[in-house]
């Protein structure tokens, strides 16, 4: 499999606009009170309630499953995802933000007992062409930044292995996510960066149900996303955040 380590690889599936505005941010990736706080609060909610629904990171036979960190960043999700025991290929089209995993990896490294973590900057595309296939599929807040999410869906469900799950979790399309996640979270209290969000690229559960039907998976859970004091948690509120489990038949 060819790795491109050091361009960004274009692709039809990703928004030219969008990796120019996470290169930017991967150097404070890591930094839980930088730009990107809000991912590191909920982080050990998103990937925990992942885990719950993935299949076991071993198999009954001894081998690591594979799962795919599509959108990974500079892998938040990914390295935990390695420390439950996965053989994990975290994916970004950022350069910058795979730079930014492999240096955090190199200086922090994982526990002997997680599963390997592999960095790779290119396209879901790449990966079909290739005619590669995972036991898992993990796509978190990267949905409502393609240019297509119905072909997004398509795509990622074509590397999923037959029984495989993939779990996404994104933003609803409503007007309290408007309020909340667009106007208040990036102009008003700051959290994100101006620009970190289009609200119309927003999904609906409805949506991204049509989605997923189309793409041959079948949506088997979804939960609501919410924050408080003591930090993320999950909910029946599916109003802003929310995140779904897809099952390949």
């Amino acid at each position: 499999m060819q790795h491109h380590d050091s361009t960004v690889v274009s692709a039809d599936s990703v928004a030219p606009d969008e990796i120019a505005h996470f290169s930017d941010l991967a150097a404070r990736w890591w930094d839980p009170a930088g730009p990107m706080r809000p991912l590191h609060a909920m982080n050990d909610l998103r990937t925990g309630w992942a885990m719950r629904h993935l299949p076991a990171p071993v198999a009954e036979d001894g081998t690591r499953r594979t799962l795919l960190d599509i959108g990974c960043g500079a892998g938040l999700a990914s390295e935990a995802f390695a420390r439950a025991g996965f053989d994990v290929t975290g994916l970004d089209a950022s350069q910058a933000a795979i730079t930014a995993g492999r240096l955090h990896l190199r200086h922090h490294p994982l526990p002997a007992s997680a599963g390997p973590l592999a960095y790779r900057c290119g396209s879901a595309e790449e990966l079909v062409a290739h005619h590669a296939r995972f036991d898992a599929i993990s796509a978190l807040e990267v949905i409502e930044h393609v240019t297509d999410p119905a072909a997004f869906l398509c795509m990622l469900g074509s590397l999923l292995k037959p029984g495989g799950v993939m779990v996404v979790s994104t933003m609803n399309r409503t007007w309290r996510s408007m309020a909340m996640a667009k106007i208040g979270a990036e102009y008003v209290l700051r959290l994100l960066p101006v620009g970190t969000h289009d609200w119309k690229k927003f999904i609906t559960p409805a949506e991204l149900g049509q989605y997923a039907a189309r793409a041959g998976l079948r949506v088997t859970d979804v939960a609501g996303m919410v924050p408080g004091l003591g930090g993320w948690r999950e909910s029946r509120d599916m109003a802003v955040n929310y995140i779904a489990a897809l099952v390949r038949d």
